[in-house]
């Protein structure tokens, strides 16, 4: 079977920048098996499939271990294959996921997508949380499917060296670890070894729980965000209530055909 594969940078406006994702679209699903396969052959944070249903599009994003219920970065890599590769000229995409209907459109800032807010409760960081980041917060959150570290400085977030191992026993999908930024609002990196992936480059989902965060810290609804990471990313969040709306942008890397 010979299937048309693309790959874009999501969060970024540079080739090598921001997070990759590669793109699949398909006629008709392929079995859960061979989907999974494809991601880990292809060995990015996140591969992404979906299949025209109606006026609306099916979307799934699968790791190189697991499947996910909620991926940004491969959304927005979707939104823009389809937008400047696909010959899609609707003014907002839908999709339908495990997260419910998340719609895109494309505005003059960059691809926006509506997503919905992740609610946090205040909780004690747990051992494994504390010794794999080998620091004390000032706060710790739990969201649906990550753990929110706070700490004090951008400079302290750049300079942290985790413990991948002791990460990965958390009985979480993640740890976001944040604080306040030099020369944006808010900054952050994102650690995921419970589904293979030591430090994401740019995590579209997790700004799902720091918008409301810093939205209440800052006392405001629209936020610049960067993401620490080697290859780095940029985001506008708007807070709204119940809903999160990410902004970022997007490129090209790579089109091309697997054979499965």
């Amino acid at each position: 079977m010979q299937l048309t594969l693309y790959q874009a940078d999501a969060f970024t406006s540079n080739v090598f920048g921001g997070n990759p994702a590669a793109v699949c679209p398909l006629t008709e699903w392929l079995s859960d098996d061979l989907m999974q396969a494809i991601a880990g052959e292809n060995n990015l944070a996140e591969t992404a499939f979906f299949v025209k249903h109606g006026e609306s599009f099916d979307l799934r994003w699968f790791t190189p271990v697991a499947e996910v219920d909620l991926c940004g970065h491969a959304t927005l890599a979707t939104a823009h294959i389809m937008y400047s590769e696909l010959g899609h000229t609707a003014p907002e995409l839908s999709f339908d996921t495990r997260s419910g209907i998340l719609k895109v459109k494309k505005t003059e800032q960059g691809y926006a997508m509506d997503f919905p807010t992740d609610p946090l409760t205040r909780v004690e960081a747990p051992t494994e949380v504390l010794e794999g980041l080998q620091l004390t917060p000032i706060e710790t959150f739990r969201g649906k499917t990550d753990f929110l570290v706070v700490i004090d400085s951008q400079e302290r977030l750049e300079a942290l060296s985790p413990d991948f191992r002791t990460l990965a026993q958390g009985k979480v999908r993640g740890t976001i670890v944040t604080a306040p930024g030099n020369d944006v609002d808010f900054v952050s990196r994102c650690f995921y070894p419970q589904y293979g992936i030591d430090e994401d480059p740019v995590t579209g989902s997790a700004h799902t729980t720091l918008t409301p965060y810093w939205a209440k810290r800052l006392d405001k609804t629209e936020l610049t965000a960067q993401q620490l990471s080697s290859r780095q990313g940029e985001l506008i969040c708007i807070y709204h209530g119940d809903r999160t709306e990410l902004i970022g942008q997007a490129v090209t890397y790579l089109r091309g055909d697997i054979w499965v």
